[in-house]
């Protein structure tokens, strides 16, 4: 079975880390920019996606400018494919993992693939609240990589039966995706 592909009835959740930022120099956190590896990252996780099924629906992004660079450049990897409902957020840019449950436990039903962009420890920190306890060595080891953090441009797929009722423990982690560097 395709990774990304969700059983039938089942929706997908994509936890996208930002891709790699320039240095701060100067600059306030938030306006980071996206450095040159970094736009290359957003090229191969949007062809990822795509590749993969997964082309969200719905789209929620933290308001810095790293991580709308990054949809932007994903979104434009991803193809000749329906717009996505695109949300930026200033809540997003600190959120915890109880603010990311709540803002996707408000997507409509209707939707089948989401793709929250967003930072680090939360995105991992999201993904490993989410995921059930793991049946088999290999949901144990994509267990493991969320665990220790995704990298820039890194990604985790996880299946869940709805929205609204989205829980701690309450999904399946299917797949953890890093890009080439």
């Amino acid at each position: 079975m395709n990774p990304g592909a969700a059983r039938p009835g089942g929706r997908r959740l994509v936890l996208l880390r930002h891709a790699k930022a320039e240095q701060p120099g100067g600059v306030v956190d938030e306006l980071r920019p996206l450095s040159l590896v970094g736009r290359r990252q957003c090229t191969a996780v949007g062809a990822r996606l795509a590749a993969s099924g997964l082309v969200p629906e719905h789209v929620l992004v933290s308001s810095a400018v790293r991580t709308r660079q990054t949809w932007e450049l994903v979104r434009g990897a991803l193809g000749d494919v329906p717009a996505a409902e695109m949300a930026v957020l200033d809540s997003l840019y600190h959120a915890g993992v109880e603010e990311v449950l709540e803002l996707v436990r408000a997507i409509d039903e209707r939707v089948a693939t989401v793709l929250v962009v967003g930072h680090e420890p939360t995105m991992s920190a999201a993904a490993t609240a989410l995921t059930a306890p793991a049946l088999d060595p290999a949901s144990a080891t994509r267990v493991d990589q969320v665990r220790r953090g995704l990298s820039t441009a890194a990604y985790a797929v996880l299946e869940v039966d709805d929205w609204a009722t989205l829980a701690r423990r309450s999904a399946a982690l299917r797949d953890v995706v890093r890009p080439p560097h």
